[in-house]
């Protein structure tokens, strides 16, 4: 099995231009909560919104990987659901419009990164790095915290 440094390491290597690594720091937060917001919107019968269990799994996920980063990643995969449901219960299923929109952005924004960067995103060399990505970015939090407190 990969090891969490491992796919931190394979993932920085086409992460390396400040430019495609300051629009990651926008769009894949954006695009991890543009995707729980669609998650929300999808209603099932015992569990509510898809949103919930499907970031449950998601951590536990990230629990086996890194028992370091996946605290850091539940408490933003909570935020996300909790703006999902401000957003939601302000204006209703148009959300699916500022998720759809966001969505479309970010990804344009991400494209536009590599391109500058010169490298293909990760995701198209194994797809497990869309989940990577986020960890990427909690691990440069945890490092900056680390560095701010020592």
């Amino acid at each position: 099995m990969t090891t969490i440094h491992q796919w931190l390491d394979q993932y920085a290597e086409s992460h390396q231009n400040p430019l495609n690594i300051l629009i990651h720091w926008w769009c894949v937060p954006i695009i991890f909560w543009s995707i729980s917001g669609f998650l929300f919107l999808v209603t099932l019968p015992v569990v509510g919104n898809l949103a919930i269990p499907v970031l449950v799994v998601l951590t536990i996920y990230y629990l086996r990987i890194t028992r370091l980063l996946w605290l850091g990643l539940l408490l933003f995969a909570t935020v996300g659901v909790y703006l999902n449901f401000l957003l939601f219960s302000r204006i209703g299923f148009m959300s699916v419009w500022v998720y759809l929109t966001l969505f479309v952005i970010a990804w344009i924004l991400q494209f536009y990164g590599h391109y500058k960067e010169g490298k293909k995103p990760s995701f198209l060399k194994d797809l497990h790095f869309l989940i990577i990505g986020p960890a990427w970015l909690m691990a440069k939090i945890y490092k900056r915290t680390q560095n701010f407190f020592c």
